[in-house]
């Protein structure tokens, strides 16, 4: 275990370095006199820069001073803004050969679906088509699990306020996105539970659910007594899936989604780059990797266009990235409207700063496909989601897309969990000591410790929990999807 330095400067290039913990006016590191008291987290000059001119950090520009700042000062909002503007132009390069696929890695335990899909949980979900029926099939899955506990891994049920109300392609997106919820692997048996009177039917909706999948469907409107009768369809939905068993598989039937929520200033330096391990170790074992999050890869885009398997996932990502910023600029909004106020009390201070942290959670693996809100992943490799920054909304993405698991990294901390397991990692020791009923992982371990052995010990917990191991928000009862609903309300 080596000493904790009190300033980490990530790129040679780098204008600035992090203050790994509190730190005073007048304290000395890496060759510079702090001329102010700077917070963990937050950045210090480590060279001048002129006003106008680029900060950097992480290798690239983070903003422009709005002053001159001299080495030892603090970098934060007072002296740096955003230099992002609206939707921009772009070129396409081939990427580098991607690696071959890495042979006798270890696998996981799963559960090996009829279309020959891999889950790490053998659950029975009831997913209500509409917001009215919220509150039964939360009744519905409470009873189930009383009177099936131990047949199958739970019961449970995904309420929302959606599915009335909504026109057009907003309707069509909610559907959608149910039907692929309700065709997960990790799902055993989908009861989908409708009102009758609502605009997103049952008979629209289920012709979009796998064929494959294990489901019934009640209308409560023509039921008798619903709670009876969806207690009967749950009884025959366990009976089938209680028959599954766990089996070894490879690494390579995993689908990994990857996540930020409450990220700090540690964030870029600890839990991102070390999921960002965990996205190659799954992809390079010919396995599935989800990035999402659309607007905190804004200003940091390049990174991942440069990395598109062909000229035709390059234009689709052009294309997302460029139309979620219109989605912006078309509401009146500027695209830079992100870190949020918990972010930049953490030491982030642009969008830019916040991106180029965030895509570390995507490795460097090669993009293979571009996802659509509510498509399902189709293609091993790197995969890049359309969804907002919103932890629920694209968390339920990520589930919705075949995620088995989501990798969640959080430098403040957030109880909340989702369909699937959800690994929350925290990026500093100190929220991990302080919240140990939400956090599963310590990645600020690899300050100390340094990244391999840290990231080898975040692979095995991946595989435990894919296994079966219990998350902390699981244990906690955490579970809920968010349905990001873009169109008018009638």
């Amino acid at each position: 275990m080596s000493e904790i330095p009190s300033l980490f400067r990530i790129d040679p290039a780098d204008s600035v370095a992090t203050a790994l913990r509190d730190l005073a006016a007048g304290e000395r590191a890496l060759g510079v006199t702090l001329s102010a008291a700077v917070p963990r987290g937050h950045k210090v000059a480590l060279t001048p820069v002129a006003a106008g001119d680029p900060v950097r950090k992480f290798g690239f520009p983070i903003g422009r001073a709005t002053r001159a700042i001299a080495p030892g000062e603090h970098v934060h909002t007072h002296n740096v803004a955003t230099a992002l503007a609206g939707s921009g132009s772009y070129s396409y390069t081939p990427p580098a050969r991607a690696a071959s696929p890495a042979a006798d890695v270890p696998g996981f335990l799963g559960y090996r679906r009829a279309d020959g899909r891999v889950g790490t949980r053998n659950e029975i979900w009831v997913i209500p088509t509409v917001g009215c029926v919220g509150r039964t099939a939360q009744k519905l899955a409470e009873r189930a699990n009383a009177l099936h506990a131990g047949a199958v891994d739970g019961v449970h049920a995904f309420p929302h306020p959606f599915g009335c109300s909504q026109l057009g392609d907003d309707l069509s997106a909610t559907r959608k996105l149910l039907a692929a919820l309700a065709s997960h692997p990790n799902a055993g048996g989908v009861l989908i539970l409708g009102l009758g009177c609502e605009n997103n039917q049952l008979s629209a909706l289920l012709p979009e659910v796998d064929a494959s999948a294990n489901v019934r469907s009640l209308g409560a409107q023509l039921a008798g007594d619903e709670m009876e009768e969806g207690l009967a369809l749950i009884a025959e939905l366990v009976a089938t899936a209680s028959q599954a068993r766990r089996t070894e598989v490879p690494l390579s039937e995993l689908v990994l989604g990857v996540k930020c929520g409450g990220s700090d200033g540690f964030s870029g330096l600890t839990a991102n780059p070390l999921v960002g391990r965990m996205s190659d170790a799954v992809t390079a074992a010919g396995g599935t990797a989800i990035l999402t999050e659309i607007p905190e890869i804004f200003g940091a885009e390049q990174l991942l266009m440069a990395r598109a398997a062909d000229q035709g996932v390059f234009g689709g990502i052009v294309e997302l990235v460029n139309g979620f910023k219109r989605y912006f600029t078309d509401h009146g909004e500027p695209v830079s409207e992100n870190p949020s106020p918990g972010n930049i009390a953490g030491g982030i201070t642009t969008l830019e700063e916040k991106s180029l942290g965030a895509v570390q959670k995507a490795g460097h693996a090669i993009v293979t496909g571009v996802l659509r809100y509510g498509d399902r992943v189709n293609a091993r490799g790197l995969a890049l989601l359309e969804a907002p920054g919103n932890d629920a909304v694209s968390s339920t993405a990520l589930a919705a897309a075949g995620a088995t698991a989501i990798l969640f990294t959080t430098g403040r901390g957030t109880p909340l969990g989702f369909p699937v397991p959800t690994i929350k990692i925290a990026s500093n020791s100190d929220l991990a000591a302080r919240k140990p009923g939400w956090i599963d992982f310590d990645a600020g371990r690899v300050l100390e410790d340094g990244m391999e052995p840290v990231a080898d010990a975040l692979l095995d917990a991946i595989r435990a929990v894919a296994s079966g191991r219990e998350t902390a928000s699981e244990r906690n009862g955490e579970r809920e999807i968010a349905i990001w609903k873009r169109g008018v309300t009638v």
